[in-house]
């Protein structure tokens, strides 16, 4: 559950995570939602320990190729770092610490004794958060076989109680989808339920960064009509070919996927070790007035506002799509304004088609700063008449 508040001295909007769980998924997905005193700290308080293979590999592929991205939309400056050691100014994450594996298949325990012989060597007691991630296993398992996982990492939890032991869904497929579902819907609910922390691989391979959903999906981003049926398209070449690479996404190669399932894969572990390292996901960044999905403007305005968003079928992450809000500095909602679908226009802009409502009146509205919220997306206004 979460619940947008509005932080009156600095005129900010956070977003806050009521639930006890950690849970990294989709909505976890925004480079610029971090910030970078969270970086900082996870660099200087976590030392990882991540054991996976090829699927499990896409994080630090990603996390390898964010760096550098000084063009990339939200990016904060090169703090981005990791190494497989401590090094100063990096996050510490011993990579494949157990020399290749990952969580097995159906039943397979051999994960759990490799944890207890590596977190009793006392080279490694600085080690405070373990991750194992899936490959294949999760596609062919059964009720029980995820229950022997999740009754094994419970017990590892009791034994290491200072160590943050991240659960993990399985990857996509689309051959084994009911059983690919039911498995990690397993684990979703025992990490909901039991206040643990999840790192959910497969809900992020199930929405690209608009936040549609794709219900039937294969782990290279191919998308289905239905479970094992002819291929309809690919999400992430699909939204590579409509935005700019080095601004809206980086390329990488991680293993069996497309670059941006790498990109979101890495922005979510930032997310992870931000959270791990005391961020409690508050969101305080307001967007920019020159972001690409909205454009509000005149800015500063005096009594009318045109609001203006591309792609036609107005759609930012799921949220209500008609609803704007302004509040004024203190938090309080001034204006709330429902528009009717059919009173958005379609207009052409530098080619790109876009859905613009005109006009909010704000005749009624003092001089001052503003903020209008629509969806997820807040902008400031300057309102001088």
């Amino acid at each position: 559950m979460r619940k947008i508040i509005f932080s009156g001295i600095f005129s900010v909007f956070s977003i806050i995570a009521f639930s006890q769980a950690i849970i990294i998924d989709h909505n976890c997905t925004k480079l610029d939602d971090i910030p970078e005193s969270a970086i900082l700290n996870a660099k200087q308080t976590l030392h990882i320990a991540y054991e996976h293979t090829s699927h499990g590999s896409q994080l630090m592929t990603g996390m390898s190729a964010l760096i550098g991205q000084t063009n990339l939309n939200g990016y904060k400056g090169d703090i981005y770092q990791w190494s497989d050691g401590v090094v100063a100014g990096s996050l510490d994450i011993d990579d494949n610490f157990a020399n290749g594996g990952d969580l097995g298949h159906n039943g397979d325990t051999a994960w759990a004794p490799k944890t207890r012989n590596y977190l009793n060597n006392s080279s490694h007691s600085d080690v405070n958060v373990m991750v194992w991630s899936w490959c294949g296993g999760v596609q062919d398992n059964t009720t029980e076989g995820i229950q022997t996982y999740l009754d094994k990492m419970n017990e590892l939890e009791q034994a290491y109680p200072n160590v943050k032991f991240v659960y993990m869904t399985g990857h996509s497929n689309v051959w084994n989808d009911a059983t690919v579902k039911a498995s990690n819907q397993q684990i979703r609910d025992y990490c909901i339920a039991n206040n643990k922390i999840l790192y959910d691989f497969y809900d992020i391979e199930r929405y690209n960064p608009d936040g549609d959903f794709f219900e039937f999906v294969d782990d290279n981003c191919d998308y289905y009509n239905s479970a094992g049926g002819a291929s309809a398209g690919n999400w992430a070449t699909e939204w590579q070919n409509s935005h700019t690479e080095g601004e809206d996404w980086y390329d990488c190669s991680p293993a069996h996927t497309e670059a941006l399932n790498g990109n979101l894969k890495a922005y979510a572990a930032w997310w992870l070790w931000c959270r791990l390292a005391g961020w409690d996901g508050t969101i305080t960044n307001v967007k920019s007035i020159t972001n690409n999905d909205i454009k509000i403007y005149p800015n500063p305005a005096t009594n009318n506002l045109f609001l203006e968003i591309k792609n036609l079928e107005f759609k930012i992450n799921n949220y209500n799509k008609n609803e704007v809000f302004i509040y004024d500095v203190t938090g309080k909602v001034v204006k709330q304004i429902v528009i009717a679908s059919e009173a958005w226009q379609s207009v052409a802009d530098s080619h790109e088609q876009s859905s613009r409502y005109d006009a909010i009146n704000i005749a009624d509205l003092q001089n001052g700063v503003y903020f209008i919220q629509v969806g997820t997306i807040t902008q400031k206004i300057i309102i001088n008449k």
